[in-house]
């Protein structure tokens, strides 16, 4: 298998940048941020919101949980307060998995 270079990873991500990560509006980011407690973005003097990966984890998680397991709001966040380590345990299996299917994808397409 061929050498890859890890990318780089940013420090802090402006909410653009999110939006475009996730596919969704940026008003929708805000929308989120005071809805989950657990969001809770650097703001700089300008009082531009700056994400850190920690923040950009947990905003895929609460995309995941909404967008393509089509809980509610409500049963997001109750599932946040109690059950917050094996929500973010069973998200990082999901990915994995995804990369694991897509790496199988491409040895498959390359013999």
């Amino acid at each position: 298998m061929p050498y890859r270079e890890k990318p780089v990873e940013k420090l802090y991500y402006s909410i653009g940048e999110v939006s475009r990560m996730l596919d969704v509006p940026v008003s929708t980011i805000r929308f989120w941020e005071n809805e989950f407690d657990v969001l809770k973005p650097m703001k700089n003097k300008k009082g531009n919101r700056m994400f850190t990966a920690s923040d950009l984890k947990k905003l895929k998680i609460i995309h995941h949980l909404l967008k393509e397991e089509g809980m509610t709001l409500a049963g997001v966040k109750k599932k946040l307060t109690v059950k917050w380590d094996e929500t973010e345990y069973r998200y990082q299996i999901s990915e994995t998995l995804l990369k694991i299917k897509s790496m199988l994808l491409e040895i498959r397409d390359n013999i």
